[in-house]
């Protein structure tokens, strides 16, 4: 039992911050703009949101100072991403050269920033772990249930949760939502009853961006004391996880869950009886997650109907 309790909540550690980016990467496509810097805005996010639980872990602890975290690591997406948005909507760019060197940027400026402010030059970043939940009042005490879900658990694995049911409803019961799409659909249609398409287009950028950095500070606190400027390739894994999800909230939620049990198998492989005693080379358990993404969007691209003006600059002027 306490093997799984153990696959359970690692799968949440995994699975939360995939869902989370893969729902911005939904947002910004839905409204036309494809985004693939969501892997730099993830790691400018968690370089921001780290560094600040760097430097005031001396004087606060807990969920106070994981909450201030939180809110540094969402502005950090939002303004990051205003770099995209200009880029995609205002100077109709290339979107995919745009983010790819948003993606180039990102790491680079981490490590040398980090660098530089530090006394000792290095450039990983570390802090103390006091986030961890025990065990959730009531909840934690739910027979099986309270030991899978609330017990050893982050805040940010609810919230993670609460960003879903949210982003259901902004995006399907909402006039924001309703006219969001129509961006990513039929951009001149939506601009002929008065959308302003370039403002829902950088709404949709401002919004993936916000969640890619939460992404990041969720990616790195459950799994690591230390952020050294990589978030392991998750935002393009997130990518992934939005494409097979068919860009719908819910369906990304089953995909997340999916891609981050693949990813609980590659890391903890060792605790689980069968893997452990199988002879295989661990490096083959590494390569799981990724060999699952090939595997999943083989199968899923012929079916995949992506909004029909994603990636496609909107000139007002044409028809």
């Amino acid at each position: 039992m306490s093997i799984l309790y153990l696959v359970v909540q690692q799968t949440m550690f995994f699975s939360i911050p995939l869902l989370i980016v893969a729902l911005g990467g939904v947002f910004t496509e839905r409204s036309g703009v494809t985004n693939i810097a969501l892997d730099g805005m993830m790691i400018m996010g968690a370089f921001t949101s780290i560094f600040f639980i760097n430097q005031m872990q001396s004087t606060m602890s807990g969920q106070l100072l994981l909450l201030i975290a939180i809110l540094i690591a969402v502005v950090t997406g939002v303004v990051f991403s205003l770099l995209h948005a200009y880029a995609s909507v205002n100077m109709k760019s290339d979107q995919i050269i745009s983010g790819t060197a948003l993606n180039l940027f990102a790491p680079a400026f981490a490590i040398y920033v980090a660098r530089m402010i530090q006394e000792n030059g290095v450039q990983q970043i570390t802090f103390s772990n006091t986030f961890r939940i025990s065990s959730v009042p009531v909840l934690g005490d739910i027979p099986i249930l309270g030991g899978l879900l609330f017990k050893n658990a982050y805040i940010t694995t609810y919230i993670g949760l609460l960003i879903l049911v949210i982003s259901v409803i902004v995006l399907y019961k909402t006039r924001f939502g309703l006219r969001l799409r129509a961006c990513g659909e039929h951009p001149h249609a939506a601009d002929s009853v008065g959308i302003n398409v370039y403002r829902m287009r950088y709404a949709g950028v401002m919004i993936s961006g916000g969640l890619a950095g939460l992404g990041g500070l969720v990616f790195v606190i459950p799994t690591s004391t230390q952020f050294n400027a990589t978030v392991s390739g998750y935002g393009f894994l997130a990518l992934a996880v939005m494409i097979f999800g068919q860009w719908k909230p819910m369906r990304v939620l089953f995909a997340a869950f999916f891609f981050g049990l693949m990813k609980t198998i590659a890391s903890a492989y060792s605790v689980i009886p069968f893997l452990s005693t199988a002879q295989i080379p661990s490096d083959v358990y590494k390569m799981i997650p990724f060999i699952a993404t090939l595997i999943v969007l083989a199968f899923s691209s012929k079916s995949s109907q992506a909004p029909r003006a994603v990636a496609v600059p909107y000139d007002k002027g044409s028809r």
